[in-house]
């Protein structure tokens, strides 16, 4: 019998008053307990320290992260009770997606630059109008 897998997005919340280490830590904790039960990570976007809409406990703050992945039926539910136990885990939140997400490629950036040739850029001059002097009286 073949294993049913399905797509899914999960954002969580990370306390950031206990500074910065602790929420690398728990990104990592997290986005590690994604990567060890889920078939494919899609993507991991960290979306950074943001204001809340209302506070949480108390805090206006939290760093949010964004995971895109594909598992069992079984995991996101286990995933929400660990979120739910963990201090630092402010909100999460999982969620199926219909269609398999598609990664957005990176876009190359392209760096305008001056042509190698030694030449200056040819440019039209304006016609230099003179103006009237004003006689002040």
């Amino acid at each position: 019998m073949e294993i049913i897998k399905n797509f899914y997005e999960s954002l969580f919340i990370v306390d950031v008053t206990g500074g910065e280490d602790a929420v690398k830590a728990s990104v990592a904790k997290f986005v590690g307990l994604i990567n060890d039960n889920a078939e494919t990570v899609y993507e991991v976007n960290e979306w950074g320290k943001r204001r809340l809409a209302y506070p949480i406990n108390d805090k206006p703050e939290g760093y949010y992260v964004v995971v895109t992945f594909k598992a069992t039926p079984e995991f996101p539910a286990e995933f929400e009770r660990l979120a739910n136990i963990d201090e630092n885990i402010l909100r999460s939140m999982v969620i199926r997606l219909e269609t398999e997400p598609t990664v957005k490629a990176a876009e190359p950036v392209v760096e305008e630059t001056a042509p190698a040739t030694e030449e200056a850029p040819t440019t039209e001059e304006a016609p230099v109008v003179e103006a009237a002097p004003v006689d002040a009286e």
